[in-house]
């Protein structure tokens, strides 16, 4: 997942409860630059414990390029509210209508971007129905299971998850776990970026983390059914990720028939690591599926 330096949303964003046919949904949404020519709605989905806070430094790069971004929190994410012990309204098919609901109260036709967890969330959606979404761009996030030492990882949360409350959990993991790879606190953290990352942890449902971790290490191979669709495809990712390695996501990329873009110096979230260059590609892409529809290598 990654790491927001920041909770608070960038000038020109608003933070506001998005009501869809599907239920109500925590949003931060950044419409376009003024003076700005509107090209096109994106909507980004955040990863394995993460939310829409992931987002927040795209949201200005991505206005000045015409493009007006909408994170979400998907249903028992942070501040998008859901069951706590029930993991059958957190399946994937359910997550999926959800986002469809989403777009629809949005306003199709959008560009969708899942990161890691929220690329195989994104990646059911299309799947669904694909006829809202201009174009899929999957960021960190690759064909199938993830890595064998991150299902590990995943094993143990749940097992823990198991016998502790949440608050529990969060108080092993500060002693235990590397800040960067699992948005925990580190000593230099301002106490503001501490207090948001715990409450953001409190906030999310353990039926969900229980729900997407099992997700995350059963998921199958769905690129054909994906490659199969009339659709603009874009694959982003890190120089270094553990969770899918880049290899596999370049081969992910060329079954796709997709753009593939490597940002330099970042690992599993381009997004907060280096949110300029990655946003420069994002709306590259975006723009040169807006215009020709036209796909091609960027590395």
């Amino acid at each position: 997942m990654s790491r927001p330096d920041t909770f608070v949303p960038p000038p020109g964003a608003r933070a506001y409860t998005l009501r869809t046919a599907r239920g109500e949904f925590a949003v931060v949404d950044a419409p376009v630059a003024e003076g700005v020519e509107v090209k096109g709605i994106v909507l980004l989905l955040p990863g394995f414990t993460g939310s829409k806070e992931d987002f927040n430094p795209l949201h200005v790069p991505l206005a000045a390029r015409g493009y007006r971004t909408v994170a979400v929190d998907g249903r028992g994410q942070f501040e998008s509210d859901g069951p706590e012990s029930d993991e059958s309204a957190y399946v994937q098919a359910e997550l999926a209508a959800d986002v469809l609901a989403q777009v629809e109260a949005v306003g199709a036709p959008v560009h969708l971007l899942g990161h890691s967890f929220g690329g195989q969330v994104a990646r059911a959606a299309v799947l669904l129905d694909h006829t809202p979404f201009r174009s899929l761009t999957l960021m960190a996030s690759g064909p199938a299971q993830i890595s064998e030492p991150q299902q590990e990882r995943v094993r143990l949360l749940r097992d823990t998850l198991a016998v502790l409350t949440m608050a529990q959990v969060w108080e092993a993991m500060q002693e235990t776990e590397a800040p960067e790879r699992t948005g925990t606190t580190a000593p230099g953290d301002a106490p503001d970026i501490q207090e948001h990352l715990r409450r953001r942890w409190m906030g999310t449902k353990p039926a969900q983390l229980l729900a997407a971790g099992r997700q995350l290490c059963v998921e199958p191979d769905r690129v054909a059914e994906l490659a199969a669709l009339p659709l603009a495809f874009h694959v982003v990712s890190g120089a270094w990720d553990d969770t899918w390695p880049v290899p596999l996501l370049d081969d992910m990329a060329t079954r796709l028939g997709a753009r593939r873009t490597v940002i330099d110096g970042t690992e599993h979230s381009p997004n907060t690591e280096r949110p300029l260059e990655t946003a420069r590609a994002l709306a590259d892409f975006w723009h040169e599926t807006d215009g020709a529809g036209a796909a091609g290598e960027d590395r």
